[in-house]
């Protein structure tokens, strides 16, 4: 998703419960941070969503979107589940892969 799209709105709801968005670009998709709070607007919550533009046969957008919800409770536990996986794959798996790559964003999927 381009950032046009994004300022637009295409390829995600509206929504009046959303507090704060943070979009990341990260080569074919785009990942949303969404601060909502909750229907009695008394809590907060985070939604993760994953967006990739795909081209229909007829030329049209789509978008493939995937979300999880992270509800206060396990912020703790999943920055830390988050952060254990991330450094193991620096540390067992990307040992021949540039550091400047996952550094800065930059996947190997987009030097296929």
């Amino acid at each position: 998703m381009y950032s046009d799209d994004y300022d637009r709105g295409y390829g995600r709801e509206n929504s009046e419960d959303e507090i704060y968005s943070k979009p990341v670009r990260a080569g074919k998709r785009t990942y949303f941070f969404d601060v909502k709070s909750t229907k009695g607007n008394n809590d907060f919550y985070i939604t993760i969503t994953e967006s990739r533009r795909k081209i229909e046969h007829d030329g049209r957008y789509t978008y493939d979107k995937h979300k999880i919800f992270l509800y206060k409770e396990d912020f703790d536990k999943f920055a830390e589940g988050l952060q254990d996986a991330i450094n193991y794959l620096r540390s067992n798996q990307l040992k021949d892969e540039p550091k400047d790559n996952y550094k800065s964003g930059k996947s190997s999927e987009e030097e296929w």
